[in-house]
């Protein structure tokens, strides 16, 4: 399939009815679609800012005699060449230059039957539509490219950053360099070495993010435990990750070879520990950037 695109761009002045193509419209930062009735939405479905659905999904539903025109399942944005329902919830979506989309639900409960169940025999926006929030706004329009950003959490594991006695110095260079490479930072927080705290810091953002980097505490000191507690949560170890980094720190300092660091899998989220100080986090992160994509493109079962 060729890259990922918007179909069309679809509104309705009232909710739980099918919406209309237009040629253009306006994403509004933490609103939605100018004019759209699900735009502006408080309470609990205040997240669900902007609809999309896979024009591949309503293409099955024509397979079957279903005729609907884009819009008719109440999607905002009909789109192409990308499988909206493997996302993981954080994942940011770039959709032409300006808009930035940020998944927040994947499917939805429907306890009434709405106009587009009567109209098209069926919906398939609660079993394969997502919703969005809107991070940054801007005009979308037919044709603009949807580009995937995984989203990504990165933790400091150290005891004076966490007390502030020191300043953290690898967080921000790993953040700043996995935006740079097409991830969207959804958080970074500074953590002691402390196993169990880490553990459910590893837990917590798997749930949100598709990949959790890592820094400090991989080494052989009385402190160093997180990648005690990255195997703890993980349920496939990933050793090349901690093999390709060694092996070519080690040809920079003999040290790297005293590094524990490992990866693996918690769910479907990448989780990879680096060395604490900046230098070395950002040599080992350089090795394995290309690989953490691919990771991440192939827990959503897109393959090799």
């Amino acid at each position: 399939m060729s890259e990922a695109r918007i179909v069309a761009v679809c509104v309705s002045v009232k909710t739980g009815t099918a919406k209309k193509p237009v040629e253009s419209a306006v994403a509004v930062e933490n609103h939605g679609i100018k004019g759209d009735a699900h735009a502006g939405m408080e309470g609990e479905l205040s997240h669900r800012q902007v609809s999309l659905l896979a024009r591949e999904s309503v293409d099955v539903m024509r397979e079957k005699g279903v005729e609907v025109a884009p819009g008719g399942f109440g999607e905002n944005l009909l789109t192409e060449g990308i499988d909206l329902v493997t996302l993981p919830v954080s994942t940011a979506l770039r959709v032409g230059q300006d808009v930035l989309l940020r998944v927040t639900q994947i499917g939805k409960v429907c306890h009434t039957r709405c106009a587009i169940y009567y109209q098209a025999g069926d919906c398939i926006m609660p079993r394969e539509g997502i919703f969005t929030e809107v991070l940054s706004g801007g005009e979308v329009r037919p044709g603009d490219c949807v580009q995937v950003l995984p989203a990504a959490a990165v933790l400091t594991v150290s005891d004076r950053s966490a007390a502030g006695q020191r300043k953290d110095g690898s967080g921000p260079v790993v953040a700043g360099m996995l935006g740079e490479n097409g991830f969207h930072v959804l958080a970074t927080e500074i953590v002691p070495d402390d196993q169990s705290t880490i553990e459910r810091k590893l837990r917590h953002y798997a749930r949100q993010a598709g990949v959790i980097v890592t820094t400090g505490g991989t080494g052989i000191g009385p402190r160093d435990v997180t990648p005690e507690a990255t195997k703890a949560v993980i349920v496939q170890e990933l050793p090349g990750f901690g093999e390709v980094m060694r092996n070519a720190s080690f040809q920079i300092t003999p040290n790297a070879i005293l590094s524990r660091a490992t990866a693996g899998v918690c769910g479907r989220c990448l989780i990879v520990n680096l060395p604490g100080s900046p230098k070395g986090a950002k040599e080992c992160l350089e090795m394995v950037l290309p690989s953490m994509r691919h990771a991440f493109d192939m827990l959503r079962g897109k393959g090799h």
